[in-house]
């Protein structure tokens, strides 16, 4: 059965963003440090139709999630950094380009409707206005016997938790203070079990895997 994972990148204090994010600096004040580990790699770069980057275990765990994953599921913010309506959004086409890496169908949680946006590479974004379960339940559909990686930002992922539809984290946790941002885990959410299954060390960032109960 197709596993339904989160997984993001956060500090050791616990933010996935820094603090005051803004269209040029959608990740906040130092918010884009998170992902030095993961810009170095060769997997991610490879993905983003870049050259070089080294094959170290952290790449390898990167080609190991893009090889299971058959559609993703993110937020508004995640895809464009924008909110309101589209015609408004100076990144309605998302942040990648062209050819985004995701080459899998992407669906986009959003209150505003818009027809699907079908790019290169095999990257389709399709915007969902009915909730994280809908958007979900779609992600599945398309995946087949594939998984589905719900990417971020913090709320989608909340929100997945919070529905009881998320089988496993896994969480990349830089060896950076943020001191204030975005929370990946809301202050109210409830008591839950999670089982450490696999850890995987660097010296940029510790892998973590967590069972949901």
């Amino acid at each position: 059965m197709a596993t339904v994972f989160a997984e993001i990148t956060m500090s050791l204090d616990g933010f996935v963003a820094g603090p005051n994010p803004t269209l040029e600096e959608p990740l906040g004040h130092n918010g884009e440090r998170l992902h030095e580990w993961a810009f170095e790699a060769a997997g991610w770069r490879e993905a983003h139709g870049l050259p070089g980057g080294e094959a170290n275990v952290d790449s390898e765990l990167i080609e190991e999630s893009r090889a299971t994953t058959g559609a993703v599921v993110m937020g508004r913010k995640m895809f464009s950094g924008g909110s309101g309506g589209w015609e408004d959004d100076p990144r309605a086409s998302g942040w990648w380009g062209d050819d985004p890496p995701f080459h899998v169908p992407v669906f986009v949680l959003t209150s505003h409707p818009r027809e699907p946006l079908a790019m290169e590479g095999g990257t389709t974004f399709t915007f969902v206005t009915d909730g994280i379960e809908a958007a979900l339940a779609r992600a599945r559909e398309a995946a087949g016997e594939r998984d589905v990686l719900v990417a971020g930002g913090a709320s989608a992922v909340q929100q997945s938790l919070a529905a009881g539809q998320i089988d496993e984290l896994r969480l990349h946790v830089a060896p950076l203070l943020l001191g204030g941002g975005t929370r990946l885990f809301a202050e109210e959410s409830d008591p839950r079990d999670l089982e450490v299954t696999r850890v995987v060390a660097s010296p940029k960032v510790t892998h973590v895997f967590l069972s949901v109960s």
